[in-house]
């Protein structure tokens, strides 16, 4: 690894039935702040969402500590390098959702909806069907302008200017799915953990949400069916599927 690329960009979320989340903000605060690690880490009753930079071996102390404590053992996350930090600060903030959605009766951690590997998912479009040989729908989560930057090819896109608007507009369209497997996604698989499990309300039972997000998906088997880049929430602004910005 170069002096190019000496900077490790963690993205990670997971969704866990929190307490105690004032004690648990200072604790994360105080240890990003002591390892000079800049990004945003969310705190909510249904988990935690973090994108944090900084010097590797700095980003991988602050994941131990963090996974010391039980409801976080089983986070995993995605990487990426880049030259310099692209966050100008560090914020710790508690929220009452870790991705917002305004619908109470959709609770991740509780439960989650199934799920596919990118290994898999690329061998169902490769083939164009999946393995029962029904065709894919790819729906995009994401809001419209992620969306004009880099999408799967053909897939359905909502206009969605924000997450709050996607069960209403999901729902209009929602006969399009007939006969279909539908697999939703999103940048990093936060949005599509309560996407799916609001399809499931709607009565679908042919549908996957891309475990791990196409960044997940560029990182294990690149940018196969993917058109264009992949809009990220910091100073890189859009990456491009060897992760590079």
């Amino acid at each position: 690894m170069g002096a190019m690329t000496s900077i490790l960009n963690i993205a990670a979320y997971l969704f866990v039935a929190l307490d105690e989340l004032e004690p648990r903000r200072e604790r994360l605060l105080g240890n990003a702040e002591n390892l000079g690690l800049k990004g945003t880490v969310l705190l909510a009753e249904e988990g935690i969402n973090l994108f944090l930079a900084g010097e590797p071996a700095s980003v991988y102390q602050w994941l131990d500590q963090l996974r010391a404590d039980s409801p976080f053992a089983a986070l995993t996350w995605k990487e990426s390098w880049s030259d310099t930090v692209p966050f100008k600060r560090l914020k710790v903030r508690i929220k009452n959702e870790i991705i917002r959605m305004n619908h109470p009766t959709i609770a991740p951690q509780s439960v989650r909806a199934p799920a596919v590997s990118a290994m898999t998912l690329k061998r169902w479009l490769d083939q164009g069907a999946d393995d029962s040989g029904r065709p894919i729908l790819m729906l995009d989560t994401r809001n419209d302008f992620e969306v004009q930057a880099g999408r799967f090819a053909h897939a359905l896109d909502l206009g969605i200017r924000m997450f709050t608007e996607f069960p209403q507009e999901v729902k209009k369209i929602r006969e399009q799915f007939a006969g279909k497997t539908v697999v939703s996604y999103c940048t990093g698989g936060i949005r599509c953990e309560k996407a799916s499990l609001y399809l499931t309300q709607l009565g679908l039972s042919d549908h996957w949400q891309l475990d791990g997000g196409i960044l997940k998906y560029f990182e294990e088997v690149g940018g196969a069916h993917y058109e264009g880049r992949c809009v990220v929430f910091d100073e890189r602004e859009a990456l491009n599927p060897d992760l590079t910005p």
